[in-house]
């Protein structure tokens, strides 16, 4: 078992948001037993006190690590998102700081893939609003507006993790797949590579998307795209809230443009259980019954959320006893292996030109051998990892913490 520098059993570690208890059983075995469970996220007061001793954090969706929560957590190493994205974390503080951020994007692929093909389903058969309807005593046995799947067109726009799981699903059930992605991707199975966006639109039955949230995201699916969308098409939204435009849609759905419509996530979402759920597309509930929506559930499934404890469990515990960043979305990438018997100095600095030669001068200057180094560097920060004898660490460690530019630095064995 590898070991650090500070004894592990007096590295704090604490979890929010009820995360997988399996997360704290691969930290245990790793040697890592101050570790707390909680089943909330806390409000901000209680979490800036909750979190001035600890080492380690592993946050859902709704613990916000904003930079005057950050700030506080002076023995703050490292953050474990225990979910897809990093939203809760202000990356850019963190960043400054050489506080590393970790999430774990692709373990809950599978679940969000089998909703999707879940939902087309059942908006292909009606079942939204015939479940409603016998739930009302109502009996629509018919097979008006009612279609197999077989021989229809899935349009997938984003075909990364996600995107690519659904084509394999859907192409098993007869659906002829087409994708659109901004890179170059290679398809799986029979599913075809179109060159852009409109051409998913006019030739899809069901168009799904499968995109990451930013600048160019935001309201991707528009008026002027969903009025592009095949008459009597559907369309599912299980990304981020912003990428499509809610009150267009719920527009197309009234006027029969759209046949159905699934959506998962939303632009506002509540913050809680406790809390009421707002949203344009309620309108729909009366006027146009075949539309699911779920509470942003595509992820959660046993399987995905103990899949995600292991994951983000597992960077985090690489971070503390190898120094490897694979996977951080602050620190810069480096997967480094066991440093066997010597010991490590993890360097982190401002990307200032420099810095590495007087590291190495210091170094020098003190007759400390170096057995082996490695350097990664983003806009912002620079990360230097440096293999020295087990005898000249203690010395080294405080020689390089004088450099120029240093943000942190601390030595594992």
């Amino acid at each position: 078992m590898a070991t650090t520098s500070f004894p592990k059993e007096k590295i704090k570690i604490v979890l929010f948001e009820k995360i997988h208890q399996v997360a704290k059983e691969t930290f245990e075995k790793a040697g890592y037993t101050d570790v707390t469970i909680l089943d909330r996220a806390l409000p901000e007061a209680e979490l800036i006190e909750c979190m001035k001793e600890v080492s380690l954090v592993g946050v859902r969706s709704k613990t916000q690590l904003t930079e005057k929560v950050l700030s506080q957590a002076k023995k703050l190493w490292a953050v474990g998102c225990f979910c897809i994205g990093t939203n809760q974390v202000d990356l850019n503080y963190a960043t400054q700081q050489g506080i590393a951020v970790f999430n774990s994007p692709y373990s809950n692929t599978r679940s969000v893939a089998e909703l999707v093909i879940g939902e087309i389903i059942m908006l292909a058969r009606r079942i939204p609003e015939k479940s409603s309807a016998a739930m009302a005593g109502k009996w629509m046995k018919e097979a008006v507006g009612s279609f197999e799947l077989r021989g229809k067109t899935l349009g997938i726009i984003g075909y990364g993790h996600i995107g690519s799981q659904v084509s394999v699903l859907a192409e098993a059930l007869g659906l002829r797949v087409l994708f659109y992605d901004i890179e170059s991707k290679l398809p799986l199975g029979n599913a075809s590579s179109v060159g852009s966006m409109d051409e998913i639109l006019a030739q899809s039955d069901f168009v799904t998307l499968h995109v990451p949230q930013d600048p160019g995201t935001v309201n991707l699916m528009s008026r002027e795209a969903i009025e592009k969308m095949r008459p009597d098409s559907y369309l599912l939204n299980l990304s981020r809230g912003s990428v499509v435009d809610i009150e267009a849609a719920v527009e197309h759905l009234q006027n029969g443009h759209l046949a159905g419509a699934a959506f998962d996530v939303y632009p506002l979402e509540p913050k809680s259980k406790k809390d009421p759920f707002h949203s344009p597309l309620l309108a729909l509930a009366d006027s146009h019954p075949n539309v699911i929506l779920t509470p942003h559930i595509g992820g959660s499934t046993q399987e995905a959320q103990e899949n995600i404890g292991v994951d983000a469990a597992s960077k985090l515990i690489q971070y503390m006893d190898r120094g490897t960043t694979s996977g951080s979305k602050t620190i810069p990438s480096l997967n480094l292996s066991s440093n066997g018997p010597v010991h490590r100095i993890l360097h982190i600095h401002h990307n200032r030109s420099g810095v590495l030669y007087q590291i190495n001068d210091v170094l020098a200057k003190s007759n400390i051998n170096v057995l082996g180094q490695y350097l990664k560097t983003n806009e912002q920060i620079g990360y230097v990892v440096t293999d020295v004898e087990a005898s000249a660490s203690k010395e080294a460690l405080e020689q390089v913490k004088k450099v120029d530019h240093t943000i942190r630095a601390r030595v594992l064995y």
